[in-house]
């Protein structure tokens, strides 16, 4: 089955911006969302001495990140977007340890087991069929490990349809209850779930610091971090 992978925004921001718009130049909301998430990303799941694939890695600030901060053996960062992986290739690529390559996530080109984990970081609802993707995954690895939006929060809903940024990279997003179903359908078993994050992206600094310091007491309520947290994040295993 050939899927074409969905690129044209984010080739546009690399080729205008030299990376993508939530890492170069960052405001300081996109800068704390963003670290949250690959705090809660390296707290659920040991990344020492792991072979990972960053699926979907865009220009690979992440990838780098998880790399210097998770020491995984090898990382490797794939992406449809030409223009961002050659960006990541020029700033982080290290050969063996850390590299960067041209990939569809509907068609990986790589064995069975090659990978120890598939990171899925903020992809899924860029996709036309995030269930194959996941598919995909579970095939060239054991664990997957996805951070989506939280499909749940409805101002998340209200900020999809309004802001001009989210309209031109098509977001969306997707229910807990959606995304587990598709962990299910792609052969899997969901181990861990949580809610993280209160910070949305490209918010006024103000908004950002305010919302910052709640944070951690809205993720401790459960019915709460669950209507208003801006992530869900799942760690799935293949089911035996």
């Amino acid at each position: 089955m050939s899927m074409k992978p969905e690129t044209s925004a984010f080739d546009i921001d690399a080729a205008q911006h030299g990376g993508y718009l939530y890492t170069e130049g960052a405001p300081l909301s996109s800068q704390l969302a963003n670290k949250r998430l690959s705090d809660i990303a390296l707290s659920l799941f040991d990344f020492k001495s792991k072979q990972i694939l960053d699926l979907g890695c865009g220009d690979g600030t992440y990838t780098k990140e998880l790399f210097d901060r998770g020491g995984p053996t090898r990382i490797l960062g794939i992406d449809p977007a030409r223009r961002a992986i050659d960006i990541a290739q020029k700033k982080y690529n290290k050969g063996e340890s850390i590299s960067f390559a041209v990939g569809n996530a509907y068609q990986l080109e790589y064995a069975p087991d090659s990978f120890d984990l598939v990171h899925v970081r903020g992809v899924l609802h860029h996709m036309s069929n995030p269930a194959l993707a996941l598919k995909e995954a579970f095939r060239v690895a054991p664990a997957v490990l996805v951070i989506e939006p939280n499909g749940n929060n409805v101002g998340l809903k209200m900020i999809e349809k309004l802001s001009r940024y989210h309209r031109e990279h098509k977001e969306k997003s997707y229910t807990s209850r959606k995304l587990k179903n598709w962990i299910g359908e792609a052969g899997g078993n969901v181990t861990i779930e949580k809610f993280a994050g209160f910070v949305p992206m490209f918010c006024p600094d103000w908004m950002a610091r305010m919302m910052k310091r709640i944070e951690p007491a809205i993720e401790r309520l459960p019915i709460l971090s669950a209507a208003a947290c801006a992530v869900y994040v799942l760690v799935g295993r293949r089911s035996a």
